[in-house]
């Protein structure tokens, strides 16, 4: 029995899909600082020079032995920060154990000014070196993957444009080039804290994107153009490559390996947002008076061109469940989703300005059930500034995720337990919850001990070590290491 389930067509595509889909975005923010103290501080011509001010760099390094000075007076900024981490499970999932993934991020920029006099251009070169496991592919099965850097092992070009400002008070600008979305749209500045995937790039488009949509470690062509027509308003919109491989079939960072495959061609991703922040750039607070609790609130749409199989029927309008299914999906021109994003300062000590909580939630949900394996998706949490007397810089968390399967999805999982001898799950949701507390050890050296547990993994998934059963809930725990250069 248990070879027969997991033998059967339809669980070895729902098995591919959540590894092909799994959702892999949003890495550590990194700073790119310009030379300055660092280069004061660390500017020894001695190999070990740098520890001089290692205790106040913003840079392990410092001033890397004269390089960021050198490349200063040229427009050219460098920076480097390695993410680290430990993260297993300590109950549930389809084995459990601990593994080690890591993450090496560099990019380089050229400010045009400082380089031939060019004001508001700004030229980004970024790249990604990815190393150790994947702890949610080789023991969670979980849709809503636990780190934001897990990836194939590779190392690749991330992101690759050329972004030019217009008009007084920078109100328009033009990016064009290889770009990663989760770096712009969608974004929860508070949720970025979190470790989980799901706080950057969000499950709906992960899963249901080709190649789950232009973000990390992928990249699409394309062209964004940012406005500010008023203080405090801006709309983003940019049209990009329907997908960043050209090949949607298996795993997109295989058919995709070196991050320069520049795919164009099959269709375009449409992405409109538009956001409202308060206070706005420019605002001014009366003597006496508190400053306000600021606000960012996003509302945005994207659409795909490209065409999407169906979760349920074959081009003969058959259950794909059918043994005399072709297994060849029903095809759909097109898919689109809504979404909105809200943060929300909600304290400040009156006392101490740093000590601060704010509160964010992310939404997203698609009306086209039929070729969709999430139709909706949802982030929400609370975050902490300086949360004891002293640590200013240091941030706690807590936060959920929710990923809803598509009743077609749910229904090709009842049409499978009519055609398939054995014990089929109906898939429904799968819920997560993380606390996580940054620790910031120096200023180039930050500390995060973090804690997941996750409901119904997989959205209901069938253990594929025991058939019989769904795989357990499981409690993940871990630590992560940011480290600047």
């Amino acid at each position: 029995m248990q070879q027969g389930i997991f033998s059967h067509p339809v669980w070895r595509a729902v098995l591919i899909c959540l590894a092909a889909t799994a959702s892999e975005a949003a890495p550590p923010p990194i700073t790119i600082t310009p030379s300055s103290d660092d280069t004061q501080a660390t500017s020894s011509d001695s190999l070990f020079g740098f520890l001089n001010g290692i205790d106040r760099s913003s840079n392990l390094f410092g001033d890397l032995w004269g390089l960021r000075s050198a490349l200063s007076p040229y427009g050219i900024s460098l920076a480097i920060e390695e993410t680290s981490e430990v993260l297993g499970n300590t109950s549930g999932g389809s084995r459990r154990g601990f593994e080690y993934d890591g993450l090496t991020q560099a990019v380089v920029q050229l400010n045009t000014q400082r380089a031939f006099g060019l004001y508001g251009g700004l030229l980004n070169v970024s790249g990604l070196q990815i190393h150790g496991q994947n702890l949610s592919a080789n023991n969670l099965q979980t849709l809503q993957t636990a780190s934001g850097i897990e990836a194939d092992r590779a190392t690749r070009l991330w992101e690759l444009w050329y972004d030019q400002k217009f008009l007084e008070e920078d109100r328009l600008d033009v990016k064009i080039g290889q770009q990663s979305l989760d770096q712009e749209y969608m974004v929860s500045t508070n949720a970025l804290y979190f470790v989980n995937t799901m706080f950057g790039w969000p499950m709906l488009p992960s899963a249901d994107l080709p190649g789950g949509g232009p973000a990390y470690p992928l990249s699409s062509l394309g062209a964004r153009i940012s406005a500010r027509p008023i203080d405090g308003v801006t709309v983003l919109a940019g049209v990009y490559s329907g997908s960043p491989v050209r090949n949607n079939s298996g795993d997109p960072q295989v058919q995709n390996p070196s991050g320069t495959s520049f795919p164009s061609g099959n269709g375009t991703l449409s992405i409109v947002e538009l956001q409202y922040s308060y206070p706005s750039l420019g605002s001014m607070v009366e003597p006496g008076e508190k400053p306000p609790l600021g606000y960012t609130y996003r509302l945005g749409a994207w659409y795909d061109s490209e065409q999407f199989g169906d979760e349920r029927f074959d081009q003969n309008g058959m259950s794909l469940a059918n043994p005399l299914s072709d297994g060849l999906p029903r095809q759909h021109r097109g898919n689109f989703a809504l979404y909105a994003v809200a943060d929300q300062l909600i304290w400040r000590d009156q006392d101490d300005p740093n000590r601060t909580a704010a509160v964010f939630a992310r939404i997203m949900g698609t009306p086209e059930k039929d070729r969709n394996l999430i139709d909706f998706s949802m982030n929400a949490g609370l975050v902490i500034h300086s949360p004891f007397i002293y640590r200013t810089d240091d941030t706690f968390g807590i936060g959920i995720g929710f990923a809803h399967v598509s009743p077609q999805a749910a229904a090709l999982d009842r049409d499978t337990s009519v055609f398939t001898v054995g014990y089929h799950p109906v898939r429904s949701g799968e819920t997560f919850v993380e606390l996580t507390y940054q620790y910031q050890v120096r200023p180039w050296l930050q500390l995060q001990p973090d804690l997941q547990y996750v409901f119904n993994p997989g959205a209901g998934l069938a253990n594929p070590n025991d058939p019989t059963q769904r795989i357990n809930n499981e409690l993940v725990l871990g630590v992560r290491a940011n480290i600047l250069f």
